[in-house]
This record gives structure tokens, C-alpha cells and sequence, in this order.
């Protein structure tokens, strides 16, 4: 997870990204987004998409307009890494914070928790919840109320550059372990490192923990797992892939410098989402788009496993227009957005009748992450859900810098869980 900056002002983002609309309401408007019968007033939407997805997210938000002229939406496209501590701060000061907001999976608890986010059961912007993927709706959910509608869903996969696998004469890992072996020819034959490893952001030391047959916590049950002998080996071997060389990592941006590298060929492979799929296709060495290559997440000693993540679209509980901000979740998430998202950006759609739309079909990354979807593991969606991040992210840095072994590392993890979820052994 991407963390973020808490100093730009809401009033500076909106700032001219207010989309141009029809009209406003106005006159006839009667305080709740109506203006005789017709919904009006302005709905502001916070956009956590990247560089990459934005323009089709603005341009879809154009369309709602166009089908409600008298509504008024303000996109504002808010970094990843500041949106959670944004949105929190608007929320809690009451002032600035968006009707509407693409919510990643994990924040959707949180935030109901905090009781800034609007119920949605019995509200238009769950239409046809019998469509959505089940998998898709766990995360909507806190103590027995929906507070979001699932946008995109995702996981991790292994993207890799065709050319110089073959080039080495290596074949696609499907271990960690064959990773590391097949480095070596890697580098000597290409002169490119085999793997580029986020070790800045601890979402992505998941698959590494799964693959040890292991977890954070387990929510049910309410124990927490990441202290055990595969929290231990998790931690070992991402500091042997980077001590081996087998791998490159640093601590700063390691979304944009994974990216760059993946994209100038100076890496094999990365470990990567769809929502990078065209970023990735827009470098050099995957001019030839065939070129780029999705296979699973490499497994561990004892399993292979990656979690499962996506976007969710919630509403603002303090909104002053509720129902022009549950049409436009309705929008965001029909299935006719969703289709036009996965045509543009080969995101997967959360709506089970899209994978029934032939151009979305035909789709070659949805053909790959649809089973790897199916499959993925999925996270604790509990409150404190987002919370798990922050100490692994913290030991990460220790162990690949040197500073802490991977058994003091799993160990520190598992005493800031247990000061952070005080009912857990």
C-alpha cells in the first residue's frame, strides 16, 4: 500500500479539475440533490486512479452528466498515497471531504468503523447486487451493513519480458526458488536483473508470506499468524533474492521505479497488478505488446498464493447529496462502466455478467487474472485490516537493509499486532 503526504488542501485539488456540466441546480432545488423530481446540485468524486487510468475515469464521470445535465460533478484526482489520510482529514474536521470516493478494498472497513461512510443497503447505488463476484462483495461489508459497491477487483501476477527469458533460456518460474536459480543465467546472458522486488510497499510481501503457508492474522479466530516459522522464512527470502542478487529493490518509489525498469527491459520480471498493464506496454521494451507476459505469482516452499485486492466505490456519510452521489455509484459501477473500463484499461470487472461480453472475453490479461482472481486470498477485511501494512513495512526496510534479522522482524511484527488488536493471542 502506497502511503501518503497529508498537507494539500482539498480546495487546492478541486482546483480547476471541476468538470464542465450542463447545468447545476439551482432555483428548484431542494436541498437533498432534486430539483423538481430530477436529480441536480454537484457530487464531488475523489479518483485514486493512476497516471495511467485517470483520463478514462474523468471521461466516464463526464458521462454521467450527460445523463443527469443538472448534476455538477467535481472529479479531483487525489495520489494513492494521500488519499487515505485525506479523506480521514476532511471526514474528521467535517469539511472538504468528497461525496463520493474510490476506496481501496482494505480501507472500506476503516472508514465505516470511523462512521464516515453512508450504509448503502436499500439505497439506488446497490443495483443488481446478485451480479457482483462474491469474492468482490467481502470487502463492502462491516458488522452487518454494505458500505461500498465494488468497482474493480485484482490481484498480483508475474509479469515478465518474453524476449529475454528466451534470450537466457530460462523458463518461467513457478518457484521463488527457481527464480533465484534462473537469475544467474539471467544476468549473464542479457546483462538485465531478474527480478525488480517492492520492498517499499508491504502489500506486495504478501505472495512471499503466503507462499510460506502463512498470514497475517486470522480474523475468524482471532489469532495472529505473521510470528510463525513462515512469517520467519517470508522475511528470508526476499533478503536472499536481493543479497543474491537475484533481485533489485530500494525503499523510495518503488511503484514508478518497478515500473521504469520493467518497461526499459533492465529487469525480467516484476510482480505486478493489471492496473499497470498499459503503463506497462508504453515502454521500450514492449513496444511488440505481445512481448509482455502475465504468469502466477511464484510460489514459496510450501504454497503459492496472492491476495486479493481491487476499488470500491463509497459514499461520504456527511454528503450533502445523497442521492446524486448514489446515482453516480450506481453509474460507476454498472456494468456498462465496467465493460468501457476493461475495454480501456483491462481492469477486471467486479460484475459477473461482464465476463460475458465477448470484447471482454477475448481480453488476454482478464483471461490470465480472472482464475488468478478466483484463486487469490483474500486479506482480513476488519477495521484494522489497513493498519497490518505499516509494521511490515517497517521490518521490510530493517531485514533488506540489514538492520534486523527476518526472526527479529516477524517477531516485531507480531508484538505491534498484538498492541494494535488487544482481543488477539
Amino acid at each position: 500500500m502506497r502511503r501518503g503526504i497529508r498537507g494539500v488542501t482539498v480546495t487546492a485539488l478541486v482546483a480547476g479539475l471541476a468538470l464542465t456540466a450542463s447545468a447545476c441546480g439551482s432555483g428548484g432545488d431542494d436541498g437533498n440533490g432534486n430539483a423538481g423530481g430530477e436529480l441536480a446540485g454537484t457530487v464531488t468524486f475523489w479518483d485514486t486512479s493512476n497516471d495511467a487510468e485517470k483520463a478514462t475515469y474523468r471521461k466516464l464521470a463526464e458521462g454521467f452528466q450527460k445523463e443527469h445535465p443538472k448534476v455538477h460533478v467535481q472529479y479531483v484526482n487525489v495520489p494513492f498515497g494521500d488519499a487515505n489520510a485525506k479523506f480521514k482529514n476532511a471526514a474528521g474536521g467535517n469539511s472538504g471531504a468528497p461525496d463520493v470516493m474510490r476506496t481501496e478494498v482494505a480501507w472500506t472497513a476503516d472508514f465505516a468503523n470511523l462512521g464516515y461512510l453512508a450504509p448503502l443497503d436499500g439505497t439506488p447505488a446497490l443495483d443488481k447486487p446478485d451480479d457482483y463476484l462474491p469474492q468482490a462483495v467481502g470487502s463492502t461489508q462491516f458488522k452487518g451493513k454494505t458500505y461500498a459497491a465494488p468497482q474493480v477487483i485484482d490481484t498480483l501476477g508475474l509479469f515478465y519480458n518474453k524476449k529475454i527469458l528466451k534470450d537466457a533460456g530460462v523458463e518461467v518460474p513457478k518457484t521463488f526458488t527457481e527464480l533465484a536459480t534462473a537469475a544467474k543465467k539471467i544476468k549473464a546472458k542479457t546483462g538485465a536483473t531478474a527480478l525488480y522486488l517492492r520492498g517499499d510497499d508491504p502489500y506486495w510481501f504478501l505472495p512471499y508470506l503466503y507462499g510460506e503457508g502463512g498470514d497475517m492474522v486470522t480474523a475468524r479466530d482471532k489469532v495472529i499468524e505473521i510470528d510463525d516459522g513462515a512469517g520467519v522464512k517470508a522475511f528470508k527470502t526476499i533478503k536472499d533474492l536481493v543479497d543474491s542478487k537475484a533481485a533489485v529493490t530500494d525503499a523510495t518509489d518503488g511503484q514508478e521505479n518497478q515500473l521504469k525498469a520493467l518497461k526499459d527491459g533492465t529487469v525480467a520480471m516484476a510482480i505486478d497488478g493489471p492496473w499497470d498493464i498499459e503503463g506497462a506496454r508504453a515502454g521500450k521494451a514492449f513496444k511488440d505488446k505481445e512481448n509482455l507476459g502475465v504468469a502466477p505469482v511464484p510460489g514459496g516452499s510450501s504454497a503459492q498464493g496472492s491476495p486479493q485486492g481491487g476499488w470500491n466505490l463509497s459514499v461520504y456519510a456527511g454528503s450533502k447529496n445523497l442521492q446524486a452521489a448514489y446515482a453516480f455509484v450506481k453509474y460507476m459501477s454498472s456494468a456498462s462502466v465496467q465493460q468501457q473500463t476493461t475495454e480501456k484499461l483491462s481492469l477486471l470487472p467486479t460484475r459477473k455478467s461482464v465476463y460475458d461480453v465477448p470484447a471482454v472475453k477475448k481480453n488476454e490479461m482478464v483471461k490470465f487474472f480472472k482464475p488468478a482472481v478466483d484463486g487469490a486470498v483474500q486479506r482480513p477485511w476488519i477495521a484494522e485490516g489497513n493498519s497490518l501494512f505499516e509494521p511490515i513495512k517497517v521490518q521490510m526496510n530493517k531485514v533488506l537493509t540489514g538492520s534486523a534479522t527476518p526472526e527479529q522482524a516477524a517477531k516485531a511484527t507480531g508484538d505491534a499486532y498484538r498492541k494494535l488488536l488487544k482481543d488477539y493471542k
